[in-house]
């Protein structure tokens, strides 16, 4: 072998494991983010994300769902996007189903201060 084919043969070797390293660090990530953003789903529909923002919930599952496949056909590009964006969707359930209930306990709260004053007044009469 001349140092011509060898140092060929040494670049070919590294550039095979940089490609191999690569696709196999992207696997990691990918498994990673599914993971959280799965959680970030359950933890949306746990806090009432299908009963005050069923749009955003919904999105949330179906791209979870593609994630699924993707990670499925290897395509971990495409997974790790598609559990970012559901991990984005789940967020704003949450957040709208956090918001909901806030108003509804304020509601509530101005309903009991105007009962409130109403029996006061009528105790000053």
């Amino acid at each position: 072998m001349t140092i011509n084919s060898r140092t060929l043969t040494t670049t070919l070797i590294g550039v095979v494991l940089a490609i191999t390293a690569g696709c196999t660090s992207l696997k990691t990530p990918a498994t990673a983010d599914v993971a959280v953003s799965k959680a970030a789903v359950e933890n949306a529909a746990g806090a009432g994300g299908a009963e005050f923002a069923p749009v955003e919930m919904m999105a949330a599952r179906d791209k979870m769902v593609l994630a699924n496949k993707a990670m499925a056909a290897k395509d971990y590009k495409l997974a790790i996007n598609l559990a970012a964006q559901a991990q984005a969707d789940a967020t704003l359930a949450r957040s709208k189903a956090n918001s909901a209930k806030a108003q509804t306990a304020a509601d509530a709260l101005q309903d009991d201060i105007r009962v409130l004053r109403a029996e006061l007044e009528r105790n000053n009469k």
